[in-house]
């Protein structure tokens, strides 16, 4: 069998039926109780081991039955999501409660206990399967895999103690990531209740509209814009959403450029303006360090200097207080749609000083800083 992957002489390559048995769950519309059995759906297969902790229960009749045919999971086997988060996989330990598949996953066994799960739950996770769920599902409308599909996948094993030492790395390094990823979730929360705090108004501060201390302006397009667009490097910044990041706050780089000829019907921008998404990620802050200019999807907020700290400005346009004003003020129209004339009716607090903005400001982007790093 060809995989376009050249493997040692002594790793066997056929397809997954020959090894694993692959069990499909039982279609039964259980009654769910509060304390009962768990059943392991989608939702509870996207980590390393399956996750009962927020799983739904059911009653023993509805167990009996979705267990039946030999589908009660076992140590040692494996979880597959076969529905919306296709590939997903996870394995069952030897701690985990008696619990039954629910929709939209099906059981792995091993047929042989030369096989390892964990081996095989990192293949199942790899380019080798991801390419061939992609060629099952070119055309389908859902993300969706069915039983027969996923008995033909074609996969590789090295002898035992190949597998034991590839599934110990991964593993680990799985383990690795997963608890970095719960350390920045929980400074992500740290960092929301310290901007809660830091920017609640203090004894002294200010509370100003943002049309008094700053311009506020919408971009504009040349049309049509495929004539404006141009590849040359003497070309103009032609900044689009897909330029931006949720995890970023600045604006480093675009895609596409447009001929000078271009700027007089577009709006112009400068390292340092704030841009404001007027529809997409909804009112959200983007500090530009680059020039360019914007289309008339873009909000840009200029010549705030006399009047605010770059950074600090940053945080108080991200708080939830800002936020909840746009959404009051955009809830009549059934659209979110940021435009002029809201924006300008917005109010931020502010400390009197630019020394005290730049302080609070600090704080907040060290543990901006220490978050990027464990992201990188």
């Amino acid at each position: 069998m060809e995989l376009g992957v050249p493997f040692p002489s002594d790793w066997k390559i056929n397809t997954l039926s020959n090894y694993w048995s692959v069990i499909d769950c039982k279609h039964v519309t259980a009654k769910f109780v509060d304390n009962g059995y768990p059943l392991a759906s989608i939702a509870e297969v996207q980590s390393i081991w399956v996750d009962l902790s927020h799983a739904k229960q059911t009653t023993h009749f509805f167990y009996t039955k979705l267990i039946e045919g030999n589908r009660k999971p076992e140590f040692g086997d494996l979880i597959f999501s076969r529905n919306a988060t296709v590939g997903e996989v996870a394995q069952v330990g030897k701690w985990h409660p008696i619990f039954a598949m629910g929709q939209d996953v099906c059981l792995i066994r091993k047929k042989n206990p030369k096989y390892s799960s964990g081996y095989l739950q990192q293949l199942l996770k790899s380019g080798l399967i991801k390419k061939q769920l992609s060629d099952f599902m070119v055309g389908s409308t859902f993300k969706r895999v069915n039983i027969e599909q996923i008995r033909s996948f074609i996969i590789s094993f090295p002898p035992l103690p190949e597998q034991t030492a590839i599934a110990t790395v991964l593993s680990n390094t799985d383990q690795l990531i997963q608890a970095i990823q719960k350390k920045i979730d929980k400074k992500r929360l740290i960092k929301q209740g310290a901007m809660q705090e830091l920017l609640r108004p203090k004894e002294g501060w200010e509370n100003v509209f943002i049309n008094d201390v700053i311009n506020i302006n919408r971009g504009g397009s040349p049309r049509p814009i495929h004539d404006f667009i141009t590849t040359s490097p003497d070309g103009v910044n032609w900044i689009k959403i897909g330029d931006t990041s949720p995890i970023n706050k600045y604006i480093v780089s675009s895609k596409e450029r447009i001929i000078k000829e271009g700027v007089a019907n577009s709006r112009e921008v400068k390292i340092g303006d704030f841009l404001l998404s007027n529809s997409m990620s909804f009112g959200r802050p983007y500090i530009l360090k680059i020039n360019g200019c914007i289309h008339d999807g873009w909000l840009v907020l200029q010549n705030y200097h006399e009047s605010f700290n770059r950074e600090f400005l940053y945080y108080s346009l991200m708080s939830k207080y800002v936020l909840n004003q746009y959404l009051s003020m955009a809830s009549g129209s059934g659209v979110l749609n940021l435009n002029k004339e809201l924006v300008k009716k917005v109010k931020l607090h502010r400390p009197a000083t630019i020394d005290e903005q730049k302080h609070i400001a600090t704080i907040l982007s060290d543990m901006d800083s220490e978050i990027e790093t464990l992201e990188k």
